[in-house]
């Protein structure tokens, strides 16, 4: 995929989205588009319904209402596997790596994991060269290299983060849903994080969640503002800065 032709392409689009719980609405009526080369980020305080939405995109939950299309596909209804094998990857707030594993053997799982081919179960795990190749390549993307053969669970914060992002890759998606990528991590770490956001750009939409504002206004090209689970605004960074909603609402009346 290039993404000369295709750079607005829309990979994701949600309308009206709805998630409620009881008498609880924790999304509602949320549209949202991710578009090929383009980092669409997601802010607003704790509680305003930003995983959910990462939840019900992944298809990790269901929706209580509204419709989800990924790559013209109408997917509402489709499971979170099903979404992963045609396209979608996440990373969530909490680390989910293999703290008994090394770097590579986690990216290899879920290279394999992705690409499963029931034909192969008598075969050494090792000797599978896609899901080898696919490790060693996001090893290299992600700047752990030097990491590889190191234990997740001896790693930084920071460099579990990469790991996790990492592992997302591995299963080769052209939709990211990152949730919270640089919590955690040190100014340097966070520096080479956005940096790697951005050289996914052309070929990936990419939904980043974050708390960090300075991080956001750097490396969005659109952002979402949430308040109680509704969207109050939506626009290019200097849009958002500039509304009035979002300045009471989140960034602080001044």
């Amino acid at each position: 995929m290039t993404s000369t032709a295709n750079s607005s392409e829309v990979l994701l689009r949600a309308t009206n989205l709805v998630r409620q719980w009881g008498g609880l609405v924790a999304v509602n009526q949320v549209g949202i588009e991710l578009k090929r080369g383009e980092i669409h980020a997601v802010i607003g305080t704790n509680g305003a319904g930003k995983s959910t939405l990462i939840n019900l995109l992944s298809g990790e939950i269901s929706a209580s209402g509204g419709t989800i299309e990924i790559l013209g596909n109408q997917v509402t209804k489709w499971s979170q596997p099903k979404r992963a094998k045609n396209g979608v990857g996440r990373s969530y707030q909490r680390n989910t790596i293999f703290t008994e594993l090394s770097v590579f053997e986690n990216c290899r799982l879920a290279a394999q994991a992705h690409k499963q081919d029931p034909w192969l179960f008598w075969q050494d795990a090792n000797q599978c060269s896609y899901s080898v190749d696919k490790a060693n390549e996001v090893i290299e993307k992600t700047g752990l290299k030097d990491a590889k053969d190191r234990l997740a669970g001896e790693l930084s914060h920071g460099q579990k983060r990469q790991l996790e992002v990492a592992m997302c890759l591995a299963t080769d998606p052209v939709i990211l849903l990152l949730d919270e990528p640089l919590a955690g991590m040190g100014a340097d770490e966070t520096e080479r994080m956005l940096s790697f956001l951005n050289e996914l750009k052309p070929n990936h939409a990419i939904l980043l969640v974050e708390h960090d504002m300075d991080a956001v206004f750097r490396v969005a090209d659109r952002i979402t503002v949430m308040v109680n689970g509704s969207v109050i605004a939506c626009g290019t960074p200097t849009e958002v800065k500039a509304d009035r909603n979002v300045q009471v609402a989140y960034l602080g009346d001044e």
